[in-house]
Parts: structure tokens; C-alpha cells; sequence
């Protein structure tokens, strides 16, 4: 009797070792899966002379490049006020923007960006784009410090290019973002040129109180980012 049930349980052993899987292998100690490699977040150069360049930005949160189609429509806007122009990006990221005019004909560009690592992207991204070393000035230092010291210096911009990252909803409240936080700056609109123009980007739950020394001359919407082109305040 017990070898009969040996037997039989041989032959259901085999019948069920031995059909076809119809799923996928799993994946076990021999079969497995390679890693997804992490990519940077990739853009490019719209137009100029380094127009379709990809440009690069670390993974993560840490930096929210500013998408093409917004840099187009800020683009379209700017026109030839970007050619010969001296340009300030503050809260630089990847350096697109300043790239971005650089290849469109600006003069020369300062970018300002606390995080050593992501400025190493723009200068990293300034050679893929072709532009010369003597053209962009990367400061790696905290914006609000970096104000007052170009200011002292007697430095000033045609174009000065802002893009921080976005604050939080703030009905009922005043703006604490870093878009408010340079619209309360009173050094900066020493650093703007006569005529020259602050473009500042910043979410559409954030909601900015322009009293002081800017005046709005145009407003950009593409979806949850709001662009504001500023001059100041006669």
C-alpha cells in the first residue's frame, strides 16, 4: 500500500513539474531583473546658434527646470531685448535660461546657484551648449547674498532671469516664497538697467504681492506656473 502511494504520488509530481507555464518566469536568483539606471532630467536649447542642444539636470526634487514651453512663450515675448543683453539668473538650476539667451545673442551672463553640484551642471551644460568660458559666470553662492555683493560692485542687467522654486498656497496670507522674498528685496531693482526687464516665474497657488518697487508689464499662464515680466516702478 505505501508503495502504491509512492507511485502515484511520483506520477502527479511529474504531470505537475512538467506542464507549460503560460505567465511570466519568476524572477528568482539566476533570472532577475536589471536595475533601472537613473537618468537626470533632460531638456534642450530651443533657439540661436545652440538651438536642439540636450542640456541636463540632476534627478530629484532638489531642481524644477523651467519646461520648454514656457521657455518658448518667455522667449517669444523677450525678442530682440535678448540680443547684446547682459543677464542675471538667479536660483540658476541647470543655467537654461542664461544658456538659453546666451545662445539667442546675449552679451554675457551671471548665473547664481547655492548648490555646488547643480552648478557644476551648468557649466558642465555650457560646454555641450558651445558657449564660451568667458561668457557665463557661475556664482556658487546663496541668491540673497549674492544681491547686495553685485549691486556694491556696480553691476547691472538688461535681463535679469528668476525662476525659485515654488511656494506653497497662500490664501489668507502673504507670500513667503522665494518669488515674494525677491520682489522684497529693495537692492535688487538697483541691479535691473533702465529698461532693462525682471522676469519672474513662480506657481499659481502662490499668490504675490507686487507693492513696491516693480511695475507688471506682462503675464505669462501655462498651466500651474505664472510668468510675470516686471520693470521698475517709475
Amino acid at each position: 500500500m505505501n508503495r502504491l502511494h509512492e507511485i502515484r504520488k511520483t506520477k502527479s509530481t511529474r504531470r505537475t513539474t512538467g506542464r507549460r507555464r503560460t505567465g511570466p518566469a519568476p524572477i528568482g536568483a539566476g533570472n532577475r531583473r536589471p536595475a533601472r539606471t537613473a537618468t537626470p532630467f533632460v531638456m534642450r536649447i530651443i533657439g540661436g546658434r545652440s538651438g536642439g542642444r540636450i542640456l541636463k539636470a540632476p534627478k530629484g526634487l532638489a531642481v524644477r527646470p523651467t519646461p520648454d514651453l514656457v521657455k518658448q512663450a518667455v522667449f517669444n515675448s523677450l525678442g530682440a531685448r535678448v540680443v547684446g543683453a547682459r543677464v542675471l539668473e538667479l536660483f540658476a538650476g541647470t543655467g537654461a535660461l542664461s544658456l538659453e539667451c546666451l545662445s539667442r545673442g546675449a552679451a554675457a551672463a551671471v548665473g547664481v546657484e547655492k548648490s555646488p553640484r547643480h552648478a557644476e551642471f551648468i557649466r558642465r551644460n555650457a560646454q555641450t551648449a558651445g558657449v564660451p568660458a568667458d561668457l557665463l559666470e557661475v556664482r556658487t553662492q546663496d541668491v540673497f547674498a549674492a544681491i547686495p555683493q553685485l549691486a556694491a560692485a556696480g553691476h547691472q542687467f538688461d535681463l535679469i532671469l528668476a525662476d525659485p522654486p515654488y511656494g506653497e498656497k497662500n490664501i489668507g496670507r502673504r507670500s513667503t516664497s522665494l518669488a515674494q522674498q525677491l520682489l522684497d528685496d529693495r537692492t535688487l531693482p538697483r541691479l535691473l538697467a533702465p529698461g532693462g526687464r525682471f522676469v519672474l516665474g513662480h506657481a499659481r497657488r502662490d499668490t504675490l504681492d507686487l507693492a513696491g518697487g516693480w511695475r507688471e508689464v506682462k503675464l505669462l499662464r501655462h498651466g500651474d506656473s505664472l510668468m510675470r515680466f516686471l520693470e521698475v516702478a517709475a
